[in-house]
């Protein structure tokens, strides 16, 4: 450890940085600049006298946060004279007041699934993007957990069974371009359907990005961006996933066929004009951990993926064997990871409960033993892990000390993805609350070498 201070608050005042270094109210304060009669977002700009009205839609975890920091650098004499209005779909618990720009619960708190409020919520948007002219500016701001809070079922399509497909898809181990690629087909906003809606003549969408190496197309599966995706796509993601023959696949493997057998429906064209803006990313708040690590008086490594990681339980293996070279020899004593693993859930009589860092974390445990002069945590920037409470998970001596008190079987409780439940016994969950933001995960490692065990 360094200057005396616990391994472990290290480790979360790095985590913390990151996940700080990506709020989108600030993030937008800097990008969105009005000045003598201009309004400029990152590169983009246009003279305000050629706007009629400006209207804000989207959806997100981070979308209130996104709200609060667009209404703040536009300032109220510029709300006032565009007649800025708007609708965004947000998790419920995340609501505060606003200026102009209505901000709707389409789910309830912790519940990471699209719900009725949800659909009623996207109609709105629907109607506002198609009630706007030629010369009005839509501004689109998306956040992680955009699909769940963007819900617009095709006909033939309920919403229950977009909800049965999204749960086997998830547990059965699918990528988020896997899932995307599915929900797209089985939604009218997905894909590009926002934009085609919109009639405005200028669209700009601002993200904030929970999706691995920033494919547009993906991140919230991708309103505001057409694709080329197919049915026969999805019904191939099905297919590679083993699940086209489950009873829950069945409605959707038949929409899929009708529709792959059909011809493509004309669509209407959308803005004449669409810009996107990356606010955030996973490397954004993985660089700034490393800077509160150098901050703190580490010596870092980083490393950010760039695309899907593989399972929990083999990423959380190799941080501890990286957490125990970094222990035992000379080098660097932090390393700082972001991206997003993957879990395959058992079957639900046998499922416990927890999510993909907790699970990572457990697999970390089981494997470093004692976890003497290491202290290591794993945590989702949203403050949000699977369906729980918890960001994520975490563990040093004092932790791994209080688990084999206990007796507990780190093997056992992995086997049924019950991380929740074992690191809730021994105080080693990551609790934050939602924090406004949502850029994949963190992971942090911090060891001191002067502690080897002999």
């Amino acid at each position: 450890m360094l200057q005396g201070r616990p391994l472990l608050a290290d480790a979360q005042r790095i985590w913390r940085a990151g996940v700080d270094a990506c709020l989108p109210d600030r993030l937008l304060q800097r990008e969105v600049i009005v000045e003598e009669g201009w309004l400029a977002i990152g590169d983009w700009q246009i003279e305000l006298d050629a706007v009629g009205r400006i209207a804000v839609v989207g959806a997100g975890k981070a979308g209130a946060a996104m709200v609060r920091g667009l209404e703040a650098a536009f300032g109220p004499d510029l709300l006032a004279a565009k007649r800025v209005s708007g609708w965004v779909n947000v998790p419920a618990g995340t609501i505060e007041p606003t200026e102009a720009i209505h901000l709707h619960a389409g789910r309830p708190a912790g519940v990471n699934e699209p719900r009725p409020e949800g659909v009623e919520g996207t109609r709105q948007i629907l109607r506002e993007v198609a009630s706007l002219a030629p010369n009005d500016l839509c501004l689109c701001l998306i956040s992680g957990g955009g699909s769940a809070l963007l819900p617009a079922p095709v006909a033939g399509v309920s919403l229950d069974q977009k909800i049965a497909i999204t749960r086997l898809l998830s547990a059965s181990g699918a990528t988020i371009e896997q899932l995307n690629c599915v929900r797209r087909q089985l939604s009218e906003v997905k894909g590009g359907g926002l934009a085609r809606a919109c009639t405005a003549g200028t669209l700009v969408t601002l993200v904030v990005s929970d999706v691995l190496g920033d494919p547009l197309d993906t991140i919230a599966s991708g309103p505001t961006l057409a694709t080329g995706d197919t049915a026969a796509d999805a019904i191939a993601v099905l297919n590679s996933l083993g699940i086209s023959d489950h009873p829950d696949a069945q409605p959707i493997v038949e929409f899929l066929r009708r529709r792959a057998s059909s011809a493509t429906s004309n669509r209407p064209p959308g803005p004449a004009a669409v810009h996107h803006l990356i606010l955030a990313n996973n490397a954004t708040a993985v660089d700034a951990a490393g800077i509160e690590a150098e901050r703190l008086g580490y010596n870092h490594a980083m490393l950010c993926a760039t695309k899907s990681e593989g399972s929990a339980e083999e990423i959380g293996r190799h941080l501890a064997q990286m957490a125990i070279e970094m222990r035992d020899h000379s080098g660097p004593n932090c390393l700082i990871t972001g991206g997003e693993p993957t879990v395959t859930l058992p079957p639900a009589d046998r499922c416990g409960l927890g999510g993909r860092n907790q699970q990572l974390v457990l697999a970390a445990m089981d494997e470093l033993g004692d976890c003497h002069g290491i202290a290591l945590l794993s945590g989702g920037t949203d403050g949000e892990d699977g369906p729980t409470d918890a960001a994520g998970a975490m563990v040093d001596h004092c932790i791994a000390r209080a688990a084999k008190s206990q007796g507990l079987d780190a093997a056992a409780y992995l086997t049924r993805c019950d991380a929740y439940h074992y690191f809730k016994s021994i105080d080693g969950l990551l609790k934050t609350g939602p924090t406004g933001t949502n850029v994949c995960d963190i992971r942090v490692v911090v060891v001191d070498q002067k502690s080897i065990a002999g």
